[in-house]
């Protein structure tokens, strides 16, 4: 396996549930950290949003592995922040037997 080209500097991000005060709550997000990470585009496509259409995008996001519960160590329904792009990751696996990148399956929504 070729080692990846890991040039992206990424946030990190956790999802955090804030009670709202009525009952439900709000969603906030802590940076976890930051990983550097080789950033491959995949397919796209329009999705309806909630008032406007949306560009939903797929990526495959390599980056260092880490071990299991460690904080550096991505799980899905986290994000990577690229400025103000926004990455959310559905999926995790190693790259190879050797267990020294993992790669992370993320869509990217934006608004057009």
């Amino acid at each position: 396996m070729t080692a990846p080209l890991l040039n992206h500097k990424l946030t990190l991000e956790a999802p955090i549930r804030v009670s709202d005060g009525a009952g439900g709550f709000a969603t906030t997000w802590a940076a976890l950290g930051i990983l550097w990470a080789e950033v491959r585009a995949g397919a796209g496509r329009e999705a309806a949003g909630a008032q406007t259409p949306l560009s939903r995008s797929a990526y495959k996001i390599t980056v260092r592995a880490a071990p299991f519960g460690s904080p550096s160590r991505p799980l899905p329904e986290q994000r990577f922040r690229d400025g103000l792009r926004l990455f959310t990751i559905e999926a995790v696996a190693e790259v190879d037997t050797s267990a020294r990148y993992l790669i992370c399956t993320a869509q990217e929504e934006r608004v057009t």
